[in-house]
């Protein structure tokens, strides 16, 4: 049995990014661990969907642990920082946020889970946090310096692959991805969103775990509407957009050579 740690900024960045990945290695035997650096206080609810006096942070690990059960989870971690919300935000001033937390600091909290579990891989964000969200920025510093604290050697950069994204815009009417006024315009598809596909590594096909990543995605009812861009398109829709999950291996030349993270996680 191996062990996957996976790391994320918010709750429903896991499922999104990595729900498909989580899934097929728990299913084939491997410990899979989760850690999120916040619990997503600064998400955006429709008014009324919250119980009384409950606080969106409540709500969100609350979902968290419904997805992560779904995927197969063995462990669940929030590393207790604030969500920084975007820049030039009062979130994102808030001292205790997580993007103004001293990399360092944050890397020691997450390096003594790492000990603890010796992964066989490690998931973090590619270096730009795969679309700019400064949170997601972080979790690439911290994750990288954590994962040189506590010596994990196979450190995969979750990602976009960018020259897929711009495939899928160019035939999404083909898919009937339903609402296109929320697709990202293919002009807007820059060097901020994922990677280029020739420095990618990894390219797992999670098309047989779809049923769970998408049953971990509405989990996230509070961020994730069932009526929502990403639930309400068709199951062919679906399985073009989120089908595949995309890593670069640090370290390792450019390149797709591999089709999983863990051995034998189908």
């Amino acid at each position: 049995m191996a062990t996957l740690v996976s790391f994320h900024a918010h709750p429903d960045d896991e499922a999104i990014a990595c729900g498909g990945t989580m899934a097929m290695a728990a299913e084939a035997g491997h410990r899979v661990v989760l850690v999120t650096a916040t619990a997503g206080e600064v998400g955006e609810v429709p008014d009324g969907f919250l119980a009384p006096g409950e606080t969106l942070g409540e709500r969100r690990r609350k979902e968290l642990t419904e997805a992560a059960a779904i995927l197969g989870v063995a462990r669940v971690e929030i590393l207790g920082y604030r969500d920084s919300g975007m820049i030039g935000t009062k979130a994102n001033q808030d001292p205790s946020c997580f993007w103004q937390t001293p990399v360092d600091e944050a890397a020691v909290r997450l390096a003594r889970i790492l000990a603890e579990e010796r992964p066989d891989a490690f998931t973090i964000y590619d270096e730009h946090g795969n679309y700019g969200h400064p949170d997601h920025i972080q979790v690439h510093r911290v994750g990288v310096r954590a994962a040189e604290m506590a010596g994990v050697e196979r450190v995969y950069e979750s990602t976009m692959n960018r020259d897929h994204l711009r495939r899928l815009m160019a035939r999404a009417a083909e898919f009937d991805f339903g609402n296109m006024s929320e697709l990202p315009d293919i002009e807007t598809i820059d060097d901020q969103m994922g990677l280029p596909e020739e420095m990618l590594t990894t390219a797992i096909d999670v098309s047989s775990h779809l049923d769970a990543k998408r049953r971990a995605m509405a989990a996230h009812a509070s961020q994730i509407a069932e009526n929502s861009f990403f639930l309400a398109m068709p199951a062919a829709a679906f399985e073009a957009a989120f089908g595949m999950e995309w890593f670069r291996l640090r370290g390792a030349p450019p390149g797709i050579r591999e089709s999983e993270i863990l051995p034998n996680s189908r």
